[in-house]
């Protein structure tokens, strides 16, 4: 898994850059698909690194990339929602800053997702549906310093178990920050929920 790339922009294109890693006209090129801004900023024979993500399909191979690790997370989450591929949650990112799409999925404001292209109100609602939960999840995490995907992986599956969302975030929240593991954190929050 390619997870962060650092080199020379040696091309960029509107929505891509190639970037060389290795340097010295020996290095290996890599085409990262980058948010318009970034692409816009990138300047040739100028360093860059990107946080990247790999998408593997059975026809195609293609790297996403990420100025910071927060807009790779969000990106990752949007991925998570089935029907977003990896390029309409590009598309998304390109509307918008991470903290005003938080925040607009959190308070379920979908007019920043229609703003793209492919996106209608039916899936805007079912992305802010699918992910509202989970940015509280990813905010706690933050909070506490666990991973994004433990916290999650432990909301989702105090939720299988029959109990709601807000409960589980809240016996979530009473574990001691140094219990990291989504399985172990699960049962601490059983513990918590049969007091």
């Amino acid at each position: 898994m390619i997870t962060y790339l650092r080199g020379k922009v040696i091309d960029k294109e509107e929505r891509a850059v190639a970037v060389e890693v290795g340097g010295d006209g020996g290095g290996i090129g890599y085409k990262i698909f980058v948010a318009a801004a970034v692409a816009d900023s990138a300047k040739e024979g100028a360093e860059i690194a990107l946080w990247t993500h790999l998408a593997v399909r059975e026809d195609a191979q293609t790297l996403f990339g990420f100025p910071t690790k927060d807009e790779l997370s969000f990106f990752e989450l949007l991925i998570s929602v089935s029907g977003i591929g990896p390029k309409t949650a590009l598309g998304i990112l390109n509307v918008s800053t991470v903290a005003n799409l938080r925040k607009a999925i959190s308070t379920g404001e979908t007019s920043h997702l229609t703003k793209v292209s492919g996106i209608g109100k039916k899936i805007a609602d079912k992305i802010v549906l699918e992910l509202k939960g989970k940015l509280g999840a990813e905010s706690d995490a933050r909070d506490q310093g666990i991973s994004l995907r433990d916290e999650v992986d432990a909301l989702e599956a105090l939720k299988a178990l029959g109990y709601g969302h807000k409960e589980a975030r809240e016996a979530l929240k009473e574990i001691d920050v140094s219990i990291t593991n989504a399985g172990d954190r699960v049962k601490r929050a059983l513990k918590v929920l049969g007091k």
